[in-house]
C-alpha cells in the first residue's frame, strides 16, 4: 500500500491521480474528508481505503506491515495564518508523529516542505543551507523550517527520506484554496472575467513594473520528482523542488492571456504599502542537490505548463 496524507489537496490529489494513472492501485488516502470544498478531489477514485487524519496513528500502528510509502503532503498550508497553535499541532508535531512512525516500522517518508522558509532570501535559495539560518517570512513558513531543523537534528531516521521544499506550484484541483490558490488560477478568473490582468508595481528603481520573478513549477513536474523518490532512494536528504528558472509576472500574465487566445492587457497598481516589507522580487531554486542525486528530466516552463493548465483543466472546469 501506499499512503499520501493531504490527499484531498492540491498537491496531493494530484499524486493520487498520477499513482492511479501508473496502475499503482493500492492507495490509502488520509485528509479530513469532512471539508466539502474539496470532494470533487477525492469521490469517485479507485482507492483502497479513505483514513480520517485523527485515526492515521492508530491506523498505521494496526496496518504497518502492508505500507511500502508515505507520501506525507497534508499541512495547514494558509500563509496568512497566525494560529500558531494550530500551525504547530498539524504542520509540526503531526510531521513529528509521521516520522517517528516510520523510523519505528522502517518505512520510507517523503514529505512536503516549503520554499516559504527561505523568506527573503538573504541566503540564497540553496538546499544545502542549514535551516537554522534561514528567516521565514510568515508562521506557516516558520513551522515548515522548524520540522526541517527537527528532522536534522534526528539520530534516528528512516532509511530512506526525502523533504521537498515546495516553490510556486500551480496546476489543476487548486480551486478550494480561495486566496491561497496560484497567481495563475487567479489571473485566469479575472481575465476571464475582466479582459485584463492587475499586477503589483515595482518598488525598486532597478525593477520594472511587472519584471518580479518567481520560480513557478508544474504540479505534474512535482509529482513526477516525487515518483523518482519513490522508486530511487538512494540519498536521503531536504531538496528543493522548483524548476530552476525564474519568471516573471508578465511572463506569466502573457503566458495565461495567449492559453485563452486573448490580447495581454495588464494594468499595474500600488503594492500594498502593509506587505512591501516582505514582498519578495526574486525566488529561484538551486537544483544541483537535486540532480547530483540523480533527477535529470526538464520541467516545463510556465508557458507549457499555463497552456496545459488553461486549456485543459480551467477552461472547460476539467478535474482531475
Amino acid at each position: 500500500m501506499i499512503v499520501i496524507t493531504g490527499a484531498a489537496g492540491f498537491i496531493g490529489s494530484n499524486m493520487v491521480a498520477e499513482l492511479l494513472e501508473r496502475s499503482y492501485g493500492d492507495l490509502v488516502l488520509v485528509d479530513d474528508f469532512t471539508n466539502t470544498s474539496k470532494k470533487p478531489n477525492f469521490v469517485n477514485k479507485s482507492v483502497r481505503e479513505l483514513v480520517d487524519r485523527n485515526d492515521f496513528s492508530n491506523w498505521l500502528d494496526e496496518n504497518h506491515k502492508f505500507v511500502q510509502i508515505i507520501f506525507h503532503l497534508g499541512a495547514r498550508t494558509n500563509t496568512a495564518e497566525f494560529d500558531l497553535q494550530l500551525l504547530a499541532r498539524l504542520n509540526t508535531e503531526y510531521s513529528k508523529m509521521v516520522w517517528r512512525k516510520c523510523c519505528e516500522y522502517g518505512l520510507p517518508m517523503i514529505y512536503a516542505s516549503s520554499a516559504a522558509t527561505y523568506g527573503m532570501g538573504e541566503n540564497g535559495f540553496s538546499d544545502n543551507t542549514d535551516p537554522k539560518l534561514l528567516k521565514p517570512l510568515n508562521p506557516y513558513g516558520e513551522s515548515k523550517n522548524e520540522f526541517d531543523k527537527w528532522v536534522l537534528d534526528q539520530e534516528k531516521k528512516p532509511f530512506f527520506w526525502a523533504g521537498l521544499k515546495f516553490f510556486n506550484v500551480y496546476g489543476p484541483n487548486e480551486y478550494h484554496k480561495g486566496r491561497m490558490a496560484s497567481v495563475i488560477f487567479h489571473a485566469f478568473n479575472q481575465i476571464n472575467k475582466t479582459g485584463k490582468l492587475q499586477l503589483f508595481k515595482s518598488h525598486k528603481s532597478d525593477v520594472a513594473d511587472g519584471e518580479q520573478k518567481r520560480d513557478f513549477i508544474y504540479v505534474k513536474d512535482v509529482c513526477e520528482v516525487m515518483l523518482y523518490f519513490m522508486l530511487n532512494r538512494s540519498k536521503s536528504g531536504i531538496y528543493n523542488l522548483g524548476s530552476g528558472k525564474a519568471a516573471s509576472f508578465n511572463q506569466l500574465a502573457e503566458s495565461v492571456f495567449t492559453a485563452m487566445g486573448i490580447d495581454t492587457k495588464i494594468e499595474y497598481f500600488d503594492t500594498p504599502e502593509d506587505i512591501r516589507d516582505k514582498y519578495q522580487y526574486y525566488t529561484c531554486a538551486d537544483l544541483e542537490k537535486l540532480r547530483a542525486a540523480g533527477y535529470d528530466k526538464q520541467f516545463v516552463d510556465i508557458y507549457g505548463g499555463t497552456e496545459d493548465y488553461v486549456k485543459n483543466y480551467l477552461c472547460d472546469l476539467k478535474v482531475r
